[in-house]
């Protein structure tokens, strides 16, 4: 059996790999363990756990605050929030231990579990490891009064749309925004914050029944967004994923504009406002090459981290850095937050709209990005796509033919037999023509089975 947790918890398909029991374990474990870490020493220990809002989060959220009850935790039960919310909150009210069940951009019969620590971070991977070793280990249960209790935390949305108001540097009066919350997370919380903010807000996919979240809708499906902005004739449309924890946005043309794009305008914002620590950006590898060329032209260093937002707060933490993230949409401003947060990054992006006066598509050409062309190869031994002496040559040979005028990233995946190819050239025919040529070649060297 693998590791159990991934780079953003544990994730899987809910009550098959995901159930009540694992839940239930899981919390007890990291109460285990938190509490063996010393977190927990002297005083009586609290979790905030919040949901999104598909169907199974409700007896998953119950398996988890009954898990951690059990261990002697005091439980506030958010109810349904972004996943941001649940880190924010997890710092503002001082708790040790933050829950939150989504599978974030997943389709709706998955489902998965992920913890914060004191101050709202991610759990270290070796706190992570330790959990797992705890799983369903013997352990001296609470009794009497020891044992925890719960209540509801009613306050918890308000407490974080006056987070995400107090945030913002511009109001945003005059701007008529199309929101897509994915029938999400963020349905109810969005709406407001935007409104309240002072746009005209417009909005889709905002009536989750517990089904139908990402069900066609929300960033990782522009596409009714993209028609309904130039229909509507509003100033541009933010679609957000189920957790709510990235954010893409959509020109006043129906033209998207991706997360290195919205990295790129926020990086310069920050940086002509001098509030860009160290004049740096975080990205991936996966971040265009384009992005790197803007930010040089406005003297702005890229740092580049694995993929994985997990390791770009990483870098983000390690050097002091104020803002970081990935093209997918997930980004990370340090001082309002722990985690990538979709609607802080659509109200930034909406705020330099508004104080700047330029269209969306005028704020996004501060990038030219290159053509890129991705394609997954399955069914591969993914970890031999390093050192293959057949597969490294056809890389060589692929740099060559760019004559460093693009580039060529071949990475395999974290959680399947997949090595993924990645090229950007001067025009989309080169980078995919490229492309095809070295997943066929991947394809052919690396194969599991004998073609």
């Amino acid at each position: 059996m693998g590791r159990l947790f991934g780079t953003d918890g544990v994730r899987g398909l809910a009550n098959r790999d995901i159930t009540a029991e694992l839940a239930l374990d899981l919390s007890v474990a990291a109460a285990r363990v938190l509490a063996e870490e010393g977190e927990f020493a002297g005083h009586r220990p609290t979790a905030v756990v919040g949901r999104d809002p598909r169907a199974s989060g409700e007896f998953l959220a119950a398996a988890t605050i009954a898990g951690l009850a059990s261990a002697g935790v005091d439980v506030w039960d958010a109810g349904v929030l972004p996943t941001p919310a649940i880190a924010f909150l997890t710092a503002a009210a001082g708790a040790d231990l933050g829950a939150v069940l989504s599978a974030s951009h997943n389709p709706m019969p998955d489902n998965g579990i992920k913890f914060f620590s004191r101050g709202g971070h991610k759990l270290p991977d070796a706190t992570e490891d330790a959990i797992e070793e705890h799983l369903r280990g013997d352990w001296e249960r609470p009794t009497g009064a020891a044992v925890g209790r719960v209540k509801r935390y009613d306050e918890g949305p308000e407490r974080y749309i006056e987070h995400l108001l107090g945030a913002i540097p511009h109001r945003l009066d005059g701007l008529h925004i199309v929101l897509d919350t994915a029938d999400g997370a963020a349905s109810a919380i969005a709406p407001q914050a935007f409104e309240r903010a002072g746009a005209r807000v417009t909005v889709i996919a905002a009536e989750p029944d517990g089904l139908n979240i990402n069900d066609g809708v929300g960033s990782t499906h522009l596409e009714g967004l993209c028609t309904l902005v130039p229909q509507v004739g509003a100033d541009f449309g933010l679609a957000f994923d189920g957790d709510a924890d990235r954010c893409l946005a959509v020109d006043a043309t129906g033209t998207p504009v991706d997360g290195d794009q919205i990295m790129a305008i926020l990086a310069i914002d920050l940086h002509q406002r001098g509030a860009l620590a160290g004049d740096t950006l975080v990205a991936t590898v996966m971040s265009n090459e384009g992005l790197l060329q803007a930010m040089a032209r406005e003297g702005i260093t890229v740092k580049r981290t694995d993929v994985g937002d997990r390791y770009v707060l990483e870098e983000m933490r390690r050097g002091g850095f104020a803002l970081g993230g990935e093209q997918s949409g997930h980004v990370i401003m340090l001082e309002h937050g722990t985690t990538g947060d979709g609607v802080l990054t659509g109200l930034m992006l909406a705020a330099r709209a508004a104080s700047t006066g330029k269209p969306l598509a005028e704020l996004a050409g501060c990038m030219a990005r290159l053509p890129q062309c991705l394609l997954n190869v399955p069914g591969v031994d993914k970890h031999a796509v390093d050192d293959h002496p057949v597969v490294q040559s056809a890389v060589a040979d692929a740099e060559r033919d760019l004559g460093g005028l693009g580039r060529v990233l071949l990475r395999k995946s974290g959680t399947e037999p997949v090595v993924r190819v990645m090229v950007e050239a001067a025009s989309a025919e080169h980078a995919q023509q490229i492309a095809q040529h070295l997943a066929d070649v991947v394809a052919s060297e690396l194969a599991l089975t004998p073609a």
